[in-house]
Formats: structure tokens, C-alpha cells, sequence
């Protein structure tokens, strides 16, 4: 064949073979509620969550006797047998909601006409809330769960599902897990300079009614970017050598 037609044909087939592409993909989704960006609440920027803006974490932090959950008494079982040792951020595993978010570290928000992004120094997690309305595929479960959310006033909501069970769901230190049945939601907004969150936690396999706390972040000084967490699996478990199993 005349190289000139063999490249013809090619170039006529490409062409077909984009123009059925559109036809089975569609167009770009676009985003079609809340239109006027005057009523979208300005969250971007690096915010400041250590102890320069609140409490640190700890057994009492952000849970107290005011707000601490009520356990059922399959989550009291798991309590009582769990073992510091077996946790997994002694192998490098991330803290997901509702401990990450008040882990006194660094975090960054970037708003997108149809998606929010958390990105977190601690751990060096990237969460993604879609505001288009997608849904998860069945088989989407994962540490971060799946969050989907939208703006009411002057606050962004977001609501998290599909996690995956975790032995240390709950926090990282108080032994308490959760389960694929754990939702949670969140409400920022800004108070002046700062960033508010109020997070509302449910899960009837381990707690008998929701929880929630409120925490803040102040602006990260001008300049600031997340330092990476860069975390060493076989550094992170050196801590266990130490400690005094509860079973041999």
C-alpha cells in the first residue's frame, strides 16, 4: 500500500475514533448548584492546627467528659482487650476522621468549582469532597471513607461514608475502633481570621448516640508550606520494643 493512503486511513480513523469517544463519554461534567460565588464561603489557604490554636490531643482532647461518646457495649469489648501495640500508626498507617482532623498539624484547603481538597501534613493525607453530586461505586470503602458535600449559607457541609473498619477508627489513642457504618459530618465556616469546624460523628456498631466536638485553625504564618510527614514504617515501630505487652 502507497504509504500517502495507509497514513490517510490513519489519520481518518483517528478522527473516527475520537469523535465515538465523545459520543460514549459526554461532555465535561459541570457543576450546576450554587452558581453565585458570593454565597461560597472563602476556606482557602494553609491553616495553623497545632497547639498555637487549640488544645493538644490527647485521652481528653477533643473528647471530654462533656462530649465523650457513649459506647455500646461492643465497642466497651473492643476497649478492653485493645493492645497499644496493634496500632496501626506503628506501621505507618494514617489516622482518618474523626482524629485526623484535630491532629495538631497543618492543613490546606483549595476550592474547585466542583470538588474541595483537604490536603493534611499529617500523615501526608489528601481528601477530596465532591460537590457534583457523584455517587461512590459499591465497592468503594477506604480509610478516608467517601465525601460528598455542598454549601448552605455561609459553611460548607461535608458527609463522609464508606470506610473501611478500622481497629483504631475512632482515635489513636483511646482503643476504640469503628466500622463500615461510621458517618461523619462536618460544618466550616470562618469566624474572622479563622477557620471553624464543628464534626458530628455516628456509627451504631460501636456508639449508642452521635458525637461531636468543635476546634479551630488559625492562618499559618505568611510564607508556610505542609512539610512532608515522611513517615519510616520500621522507625514508627522502634516505639513498640518499649512497651509492656498486655499479652505474652
Amino acid at each position: 500500500m502507497d504509504s500517502r493512503v495507509f497514513f490517510r486511513r490513519l489519520a481518518f480513523l483517528s478522527v473516527v475514533s475520537a469523535v465515538l469517544m465523545v459520543s460514549v463519554v459526554g461532555s465535561p461534567v459541570r457543576v450546576s448548584a450554587q452558581t453565585d460565588t458570593g454565597d461560597i464561603p472563602d476556606l482557602v489557604g494553609i491553616w495553623d492546627g497545632s497547639p498555637r490554636s487549640r488544645p493538644i490531643n490527647g485521652p481528653t482532647m477533643p473528647w471530654t467528659s462533656d462530649n465523650f461518646p457513649v459506647l455500646n457495649e461492643r465497642a466497651l469489648a473492643f476497649q478492653a482487650v485493645f493492645d497499644e501495640a496493634i496500632a496501626g500508626k506503628y506501621d505507618c498507617v494514617p489516622a482518618a476522621s474523626p482524629a485526623l482532623q484535630y491532629d495538631p498539624y497543618f492543613l490546606e484547603v483549595v476550592q474547585w468549582p466542583d470538588r474541595v481538597l483537604f490536603r493534611y501534613e499529617k500523615d501526608d493525607q489528601l481528601r477530596t469532597v465532591w460537590l457534583d453530586g457523584r455517587e461512590p461505586f459499591p465497592n468503594e470503602y477506604t480509610l478516608q471513607g467517601f465525601s460528598v458535600g455542598g454549601y448552605e449559607g455561609n459553611e460548607l457541609i461535608v458527609e463522609t461514608t464508606r470506610f473501611v473498619f478500622d481497629i483504631a477508627g475512632f482515635d489513636d489513642y483511646n482503643g476504640i475502633p469503628s466500622s463500615q457504618l461510621k458517618k461523619v459530618t462536618e460544618r466550616y465556616w470562618r469566624d474572622g481570621e479563622e477557620l471553624r469546624m464543628t464534626l458530628t460523628l455516628e456509627d451504631p456498631l460501636f456508639l449508642r448516640e452521635p458525637a461531636s466536638y468543635t476546634t479551630r485553625w488559625l492562618p499559618a504564618p505568611e510564607g508556610y508550606k505542609l512539610n512532608p510527614y515522611e513517615c519510616d514504617a520500621e522507625e514508627a515501630r522502634r516505639s513498640v520494643r518499649y512497651m509492656i505487652p498486655k499479652y505474652r
